[in-house]
């Protein structure tokens, strides 16, 4: 498993303590997927390691192995850390949670990392957060060949009309709204702003985030996201001032699909 020189680009999605001096970490690597590997000695203390294989930092790295768990023999930085601050950090750590849940093991995503690399570089901008995700959402869904035509009416093929009000059903497609309908609908202009992947309007981010919520549940699993539970506390702060210090990067933990 290599790249050029031996190297391949990655991400840490994930990484806890393993044994007294090693790390285990789950990587979203180029051309690979996402795998687990063993990061010996990560742990000593003058190791420099633990501290670069941290969630949002670009990594060269190498590794050896025939198992399902694989030995990490070198890692070095590809490039500054994403800078996620305030509620962009939660954003990020959501990113992560969603390719743990939805990404299979071994199953090279390429188009999945390129997307994920722009939505960290969004993200660290700090602006217009919710646009960023839900591109990253119907990116990922689409790769995965889970999204729904949001710009044209199932079975008819005719363009949705930004004037109206329709309905996206998850595996089947988008239609008009009728008044039977549970729920609330969702614009056409919201679906026309997804569809070409356009900056939200304020009007526009409640109704975007319903829906993906909706798109996305049949496949991460019945259990609750953790990283919700960070976009609270970053509410919770932002009304009474600086939070406490949780836990430190790299250790939500995410269901993993196996």
């Amino acid at each position: 498993m290599s790249g050029s020189g031996g190297l391949i680009r990655a991400f840490v999605l994930h990484r806890r303590d393993f044994s007294d001096t090693s790390l285990l970490v789950e990587l979203f690597a180029e051309g690979h997927g996402r795998f687990p590997a063993i990061a010996k000695g990560a742990r000593r203390g003058r190791s420099p390691t633990s501290a670069l294989l941290q969630p949002f930092q670009p990594l060269w790295i190498a590794v050896v192995g025939r198992g399902e768990v694989l030995t990490l023999t070198r890692s070095e930085a590809a490039g500054r850390a994403f800078a996620l601050v305030g509620r962009a950090l939660p954003c990020g750590f959501y990113l992560n949670e969603i390719l743990m849940r939805l990404l299979g093991r071994n199953d090279p995503h390429d188009p999945v990392f390129a997307f994920y690399h722009a939505a960290l570089g969004q993200l660290a901008e700090g602006q217009d957060l919710d646009s960023a995700l839900r591109r990253f959402e119907l990116r990922l869904l689409d790769a995965l060949g889970y999204g729904p035509s949001l710009d044209r009416v199932m079975d008819v093929g005719d363009p949705v009309d930004p004037r109206y009000q329709y309905v996206v059903e998850p595996g089947r497609g988008t239609r008009l709204a009728d008044a039977d309908d549970p729920g609330e609908p969702i614009p056409g202009a919201t679906l026309l702003a997804l569809a070409r992947g356009d900056s939200l309007g304020a009007d526009q981010v409640r109704p975007a985030r319903t829906l993906l919520r909706r798109l996305l549940e049949p496949h991460l699993g019945p259990k609750p996201l953790k990283s919700r539970e960070l976009f609270r506390r970053a509410g919770d702060a932002g009304q009474r001032g600086p939070a406490p210090p949780t836990d430190e990067p790299g250790t939500l933990s995410a269901t993993e699909p196996e």
